[in-house]
């Protein structure tokens, strides 16, 4: 018994790390204005990490201001940037939000 709860609790933990898709890191050490206004130039350094006070609606509608269509499965990471998918020019394409407001895809 103990045997098969112990695997279940291996499996349990796994499964979820293994859907994870590897993304580009933040930026710990980028030295910008905590959060961007229209007129800031984007950070070179972005994402940044830090404590991020965005909801998920004002994260997708941040990457739809920049042009992106069809943003989805976005997620908070542990670095607090907002990650998920959108469409850029027919095709689909990875995008972060970080607590500045940057905007990244890849």
């Amino acid at each position: 018994m103990r045997k098969l709860l112990l695997t279940m609790a291996i499996v349990a933990i796994a499964i979820p790390a293994m859907a994870q898709q590897p993304s580009s890191p933040a930026n710990r050490n980028a030295n910008t204005p905590a959060v961007n206004t229209a007129n800031s130039p984007p950070n070179p350094g972005a994402p940044v990490a830090g404590a991020n006070s965005f909801t998920e609606g004002q994260a997708k509608s941040r990457i739809e201001a920049h042009g992106f269509t069809s943003v989805g499965q976005l997620k908070k990471d542990r670095d607090g940037v907002w990650r998920g998918t959108a469409t850029q020019s027919g095709k689909s394409v990875k995008v972060s939000v970080d607590f500045q407001g940057n905007v990244v895809s890849q």
